[in-house]
């Protein structure tokens, strides 16, 4: 079912953050359509009162206007609260219309889930300093019609990563969320070393996913929970995956637990 979209108009469009390796969030939407059951903004329903998280989409339509002739000090990240190329962008261009209007000396992060990405490259082309990163998992078939149902699938962004890469964009591999007997980390790193500038390693924070994920988890990988859930084992699984992660060589910008 198609999200309802709520056009709203902002009064400021960069937001001071405390993010790893960002300084400040820009988010055009708010809410995304890729419906991921995972997703750690879902609390933004408590203060939006639209409705249940993926129900809705808040569409800031004055962002290109709030972007024009402003710079920011140090490195903006999109989106926090969404996907900047979640499918509603194909229609409304919102992200694209940012971006032509965004300052190009502005030192600029992207992550999403989307091969639509490629639509803006000769706009990315023109920062001087940018990275795309994209989320990876090792989620397909039962595991990506649960936790993914609506994104792309994983292949499609790696070539769309590697496509950026010979364009000359700095890329980013996004390891999320990774989840005990789910994720191959090899796997991965594999097959998006040859596109990857860097990596960015998470595992999954049970407490954001909510209540319905957890349940779905417990229900439909009760190992995968039960090491969650325990710190001994969740100590013991994190140690190995450092160490794989170590034995691989690539470069790690962080390793994220919650």
């Amino acid at each position: 079912m198609r999200p309802k979209i709520i056009k709203t108009q902002a009064k400021e469009i960069f937001t001071k953050t405390k993010l790893p390796g960002a300084d400040w969030v820009i988010n055009q939407y708010v809410g995304c359509g890729h419906n991921c059951s995972y997703c750690y903004a879902r609390f933004m329903s408590r203060w939006k009162g639209y409705g249940k998280w993926g129900s809705w989409i808040e569409a800031k339509i004055n962002a290109p206007e709030l972007v024009r002739n402003k710079h920011v000090v140090g490195k903006v990240f999109m989106s926090s609260v969404s996907d900047a190329y979640q499918p509603i962008e194909r229609e409304l261009e919102l992200t694209q219309k940012v971006l032509e209007n965004m300052d190009k000396n502005i030192e600029l992060s992207i992550l999403t889930k989307s091969d639509l990405v490629l639509r803006d490259i000769d706009i990315l082309k023109k920062f001087k300093k940018i990275d795309v990163g994209f989320t990876i998992n090792s989620f397909s078939g039962k595991e990506k019609e649960m936790f993914e149902p609506d994104s792309p699938a994983n292949q499609e962004r790696i070539k769309a990563m590697k496509v950026l890469k010979k364009n000359g964009i700095k890329t980013y591999t996004f390891v999320s969320p990774i989840i005990p007997g789910l994720i191959n980390i090899e796997e991965i790193i594999e097959q998006t070393r040859d596109y990857t500038d860097y990596y960015w390693f998470e595992v999954l924070n049970l407490r954001g996913a909510g209540k319905e994920f957890t349940e779905l988890l417990e229900r439909e990988y009760p190992e995968s929970y039960k090491i969650m859930c325990d710190k001994r084992l969740l100590a013991d699984y994190v140690n190995k995956l450092k160490n794989t992660i170590q034995k691989s060589g690539v470069n790690v910008k962080g390793i994220e637990i919650h």
